[in-house]
């Protein structure tokens, strides 16, 4: 430093702390050391929010506790969070002062990254919009983009279903469609009239026409997923990531087998010499259950599930493993003690570890059908053994999967509560 006094004096938020010049040029804290390099006022400015040259003063608008508590990491090189002060705040600090996360004591290092993870989530989720999104915002606003602007409205009338009234209207139309279509799927599972007057067991129908009452709304249904998936595939921006999303997945999925299904009626008549025809059509006729996952962009609970399992795929996995490695350990166990001990007089439902696994399964998840069951003493013992087994094991990764789905949820209610705000202001207007 090329100019003033021999000490310094750092004002942090109204606190001063001074400093001989040699030690600012050693300071542990790089903004602070920046300052014996200086040559000018203009390069001291840049570092500092402001200067008094009579005093040697530097002034810095920054929170003078956590400063404080930064200065106990100077002298004693331990650096931990301010009480009842946000984790990412600190951070802030620190990085102001020219530290960094490695310098926070371990207990510390792991608030903050639980922190930074929640956070980073949350923006991700609620805040994605990108540079090219911005850009794409304000060229909407721009004169001249009435017909680009228009194409943007219709994408979030179909992709966001709380972004306007519009919008909560076609999604009740949507879920009204599939409610229905649900309910004449399930009703065309019943025996015909002619069937419960005969008395006789006869094959479901499954060969409805255009002609009858249940064709008809069928086909009504059918007709309006296809002119949603349709429209909602011409204003999506980037086509290739519209095909990629898992709902559109699965209304494809839902929408496919009922034109495959009349193009093979069509071809084939599903009379009794095409048997494989007709279970070929009860398959493709039962897909449409997919379209109950539909519901899943318009009810908070089916968005939360959907999220935490995304976010909770390295639990349930854990969770499948831990399941494994038991049915493989007692389903052994139990076959030898139950058969293979005694071939003879062994009980005939644990002749195989497969099928002792089956009884392993269902006793670890306690539903206990008593479809088979231990007969002998050592059998028993293993089996309270394997119950109280697959409660704890069932119950290790729970704790996770709970604090995700709760944060999901928060995540996605408080979105809803922001797209609603929207939506009632655009009400009043």
């Amino acid at each position: 430093m090329k100019f003033g006094k021999s000490i310094c004096i750092l004002n942090v938020g109204g606190t001063k702390y001074a400093f001989p010049r040699d030690v600012i040029k050693d300071f542990p804290l790089r903004r602070v050391s920046r300052l014996h390099s200086c040559a000018s006022e203009k390069e001291v400015l840049e570092v500092c929010d402001d200067y008094d040259r009579e005093r040697n003063e530097f002034f810095f608008d920054r929170h003078s506790e956590a400063f404080g508590f930064i200065m106990l990491y100077v002298k004693s090189g331990k650096l931990r969070f301010v009480p009842q002060m946000c984790e990412l705040s600190f951070y802030n600090e620190m990085l102001y002062w020219g530290l960094e996360s490695s310098h926070l004591e371990f207990c510390c290092q792991r608030r903050l990254d639980d922190r930074m993870s929640e956070t980073y989530t949350y923006y991700s989720e609620e805040d994605p919009k990108t540079e090219d999104e911005l850009r794409a915002e304000e060229e909407l606003e721009s004169p001249g983009r009435g017909s680009t602007k228009w194409l943007e409205r219709m994408r979030r009338t179909f992709e966001e279903p709380t972004s306007s009234v519009a919008a909560q209207i076609l999604a009740s139309v949507s879920v009204i469609f599939v409610i229905v279509s649900m309910v004449i799927l399930c009703a065309s599972t019943l025996p015909d009239w002619k069937t419960a007057e005969n008395n006789s067991v006869e094959e479901h129908r499954y060969t409805d026409t255009l002609m009858d009452p249940s064709g008809i709304i069928e086909a009504v249904c059918i007709g309006w997923f296809t002119a949603e998936c349709i429209v909602r595939f011409i204003v999506s921006k980037d086509k290739c990531e519209f095909v990629r999303r898992p709902l559109n997945i699965i209304d494809l999925l839902a929408i496919t087998p009922y034109y495959i299904s009349v193009l093979m009626t069509v071809l084939t008549g599903e009379n009794s010499q095409l048997q494989r025809a007709g279970v070929t059509l009860r398959v493709l006729r039962m897909m449409r259950i997919f379209w109950v996952i539909k519901l899943a962009r318009h009810f908070l609970g089916l968005q939360t599930l959907g999220l935490t399992l995304k976010r909770c795929y390295r639990e349930m996995v854990m969770l499948l493993v831990f399941i494994c490695v038991a049915m493989a350990i007692f389903g052994a166990l139990s076959q030898l003690l139950e058969h293979g001990l005694d071939l003879e007089m062994g009980n005939e439902d644990y002749a195989s570890i497969p099928a002792a696994c089956w009884w392993v399964i269902i006793s670890m998840t306690t539903v206990g059908y008593g479809d088979m069951y231990p007969i002998t003493m050592p059998g028993r013992v293993l089996g309270g053994v394997c119950v109280v087994s697959g409660i704890v094991l069932l119950a290790l990764p729970i704790t996770f999967i709970y604090h995700s789905f709760v944060q999901c949820y928060h995540e996605l209610k408080f979105r809803s509560a922001r797209c609603s705000r929207s939506l009632s202001a655009e009400f009043l207007n």
